[in-house]
């Protein structure tokens, strides 16, 4: 029979996936906790290990597959003296009976009403236009039956429909009208499921999601959706900050450790949340979660998109050894490496736009978390020092909090706490 491989659950919430590379082919000897794949889950990409020992007999679901539900079976192993043709024969078959029954059993009763609204569908789909040149077509009256495309593969562009004429729509009309009213409704179908109309006539290319990117996309929707946001901001003196981390640097020069000012804002961050518990929580709907440790979420950008690695305990770190773990965190974050404890969590955030010269900005909060700390660039600025007018580095940062769960003083006491520490940081180093 051979050993299944089966599609694995690399997170509590993972449903699917997408296998996004084989690591071995079919007839490679493996053994436990060799490298079988690379699967694409909605947070990154990870490495699936054997657990087992022997032949890849058959490889039954091609990399590059998207949704592949988790326990499905991707592979099978054929042990030592097994036949592997045989043994990689029998699950390939099993997924595909799996959704046969059910159209087979409701096709019955809708066949003679079903029948004459088929050919009415196909006939639609063999015209191929963009939805644009669908919706223009409609508004001038054009038949796009009678339209030669100029697309990719003769695809009808919205060019096209403006440079037709109208009036073969009304031969067109009575032919929507012979069918049933129900057939008319597949036919707009099509239409209807494009995502988002744009003009195709400019020359352009498709990239297809990855769940990283699904999964931003819904998460910030639904936080902009459902978290009404308040935004506090201060400006922070940075130039004691800058003295001690060049200090602390030359102090770690042997132990190869260096400092980020994202390191000591990490620390910063921390702390305030300790200081001030009323921001370190969770609103639920009907109950208000206060965490009792700051783990803070750093936002890491990634060639498949925005990550949030977790510094845990941040407050009682010290900043050597944030700085140690964030470069780890960050390296395997590029990677698609990290572990789902690694960056599933966090009781609040802190994104720093600095190093592209963003001067300020408001970051949308990462639900369930209360707040996000968004950090613009240090620059040289007019600033009052001892009551004279002189120059100091200073930088801007934006706390976004959850209105729901956060008052704007106790937000507002966050952001005195945090400016604090930054501007007199061997308080929370010492």
């Amino acid at each position: 029979m051979g050993i299944e491989i089966k599609m694995p659950a690399l997170s509590p919430t993972m449903e699917e996936g997408t296998l996004a590379k084989w690591l071995v082919k079919e007839g490679d000897t493996v053994k436990s906790g060799d490298l079988l794949a690379e699967i694409e889950t909605d947070k990154a990409t990870m490495e699936f290990e054997a657990v087992d020992e022997g032949v890849i007999g058959k490889i039954l679901v091609a990399e590059g597959t998207d949704n592949v539900k988790v326990g499905t079976v991707i592979a099978v192993i054929a042990g030592e003296g097994e036949d592997v043709s045989s043994a990689s024969a029998a699950p390939a078959p099993s997924p595909a009976p799996a959704p046969a029954p059910t159209p087979a059993a409701s096709a019955p009763a809708p066949a003679p009403t079903a029948a004459p609204a088929q050919p009415a569908a196909a006939a639609g789909s063999r015209v191929k236009a963009s939805p644009l040149a669908r919706r223009v077509a409609a508004d001038k009256g054009v038949d796009l039956s009678t339209v030669t495309g100029s697309g990719p593969n003769g695809r009808i562009v919205k060019a096209d429909v403006e440079g037709a004429k109208p009036g073969a729509a009304p031969a067109a009309a009575p032919a929507a009208a012979a069918p049933a009213p129900t057939a008319a409704a597949p036919a707009a179908a099509p239409a209807e499921t494009k995502a988002v109309w744009f003009d195709d006539s400019i020359p352009h290319e498709e990239e297809k999601l990855s769940n990283i990117r699904k999964t931003i996309a819904r998460r910030l929707t639904e936080s902009k959706q459902t978290v009404p946001h308040i935004y506090l901001t201060v400006d922070i003196r940075l130039d004691a900050l800058l003295k001690l981390r060049g200090e602390l640097n030359k102090a770690l020069e042997a132990r190869g450790v260096k400092l980020s000012v994202n390191d000591l804002l990490i620390k910063a961050l921390g702390v305030a949340l300790a200081r001030t518990p009323k921001c370190n929580v969770t609103y639920t709907g009907e109950k208000l979660i206060k965490y009792s440790r700051a783990d803070v979420s750093v936002a890491v950008s990634t060639p498949t998109g925005l990550i949030t690695p977790i510094i845990k305990d941040a407050a009682n770190k010290s900043v050597s050894a944030i700085a140690t773990e964030m470069k780890d965190l960050a390296a395997r974050a590029r990677e698609g490496k990290l572990q789902p404890h690694e960056y599933q969590g966090g009781t609040a955030s802190l994104s720093n736009m600095g190093m592209y010269g963003i001067k300020q900005f408001e970051a949308v909060i990462n639900p369930p978390q209360g707040m996000i700390m968004a950090i613009g660039a240090g620059e040289k600025r007019p600033y009052i020092i001892d009551d004279a007018l002189g120059v100091a580095t200073v930088m801007s940062a934006t706390g976004s909090f959850d209105h729901r769960a956060i008052d704007g003083a106790d937000g507002a006491e966050l952001m005195k706490v945090f400016k604090e520490l930054v501007e007199a940081p061997m308080g929370m180093i010492a």
